[in-house]
């Protein structure tokens, strides 16, 4: 069986060198070595574990797509590169034909959906790549499908904590507002409280050694009369529960791109559990 061919772009980035290693080790992968980058980083190539990749900045890539397709025939991109690429990315990838997992959150997500769509390749795009996670949201979604206005009055902190260079506000935290508000709560994304001091995370203690990697959530609910609590919590230390979610997603989409006239579909994390 042929290895499935990846591309891991957003290095020097912390999960994209988390992520580089963890394919070489995997027997049904080939990592192509190359990734895209941003536009500050001066390195042309970056190594991680042994494994020397060549660093691609943005006005660099429409060319060097060509060489990499030569070289390396079909391939999937994963993208945790930076919010404000999110968008200019995907088009990048439609332009050339290179279906993608979008693990990197922000952008305008509704114009990520747009790109897809009108294009001739297929994607995964997720605000979390953790599988337990999105099971999660696949609960609060059907909750606030069949359930709509269950906490109707009730009052909602959200509370997400991650290193500091993670630039946006937390996906998963969006989208978990959104459930809520399907559920009745009243509550805008922009309160959303981020907690990105280091000094301060210690205090709610998240070990030190994930200072630099992890990702705390917290919502709480209380009723109207202050009688009832309810809170969901999720506090990942460190990022290696998000690589096997990133390469289920991968496994997904290569199949999908294999079917007959697959285009411009966009897929969840929660089609990738399913495998619908």
């Amino acid at each position: 069986m042929a290895l499935q061919k990846i591309m891991i772009n957003g290095l020097p980035g912390n999960v994209a060198r988390t992520l580089v290693p963890a394919v070489v080790s995997d027997e049904r992968f080939e990592l192509v070595n190359y990734s895209l980058t941003g536009p500050e980083i001066e390195e042309k190539a970056y190594t991680v574990d042994g494994n020397t990749i060549t660093l691609v900045r943005p006005h660099e890539r429409d060319q060097a797509v060509k060489a990499i397709v030569s070289e390396h025939g079909d391939f999937i991109s994963v993208d945790y590169t930076h919010p404000k690429a999110v968008n200019d990315n995907a088009v990048f990838y439609c332009k050339h034909g290179l279906p993608f997992v979008m693990g990197t959150t922000g952008g305008d997500r509704e114009a990520l959906g747009r790109t897809v769509e009108g294009s001739s390749i297929s994607a995964v795009i997720a605000p979390n790549m953790a599988k337990q996670i999105v099971g999660l949201q696949a609960m609060m979604a059907y909750a606030a499908e069949y359930f709509p206005g269950l906490f109707s009055g009730y009052s909602l902190e959200v509370r997400e904590s991650h290193q500091a260079s993670k630039a946006d506000t937390s996906g998963t935290a969006k989208a978990m507002v959104h459930y809520f508000n399907q559920l009745g709560v009243s509550f805008s994304q922009s309160d959303i409280i981020r907690v990105r001091d280091p000094e301060e995370q210690k205090t709610m203690g998240i070990p030190e050694e994930h200072i630099n990697g992890h990702g705390w959530h917290t919502y709480t609910l209380v009723s109207p009369d202050k009688n009832a609590t309810f809170r969901i919590v999720h506090n990942i230390n460190g990022r290696d529960i998000y690589t096997q979610g990133t390469f289920d997603a991968v496994m997904f989409l290569a199949e999908k791109t294999a079917a007959a006239n697959e285009t411009g579909k966009v897929y969840s994390m929660i089609d990738v559990l399913r495998g619908a």
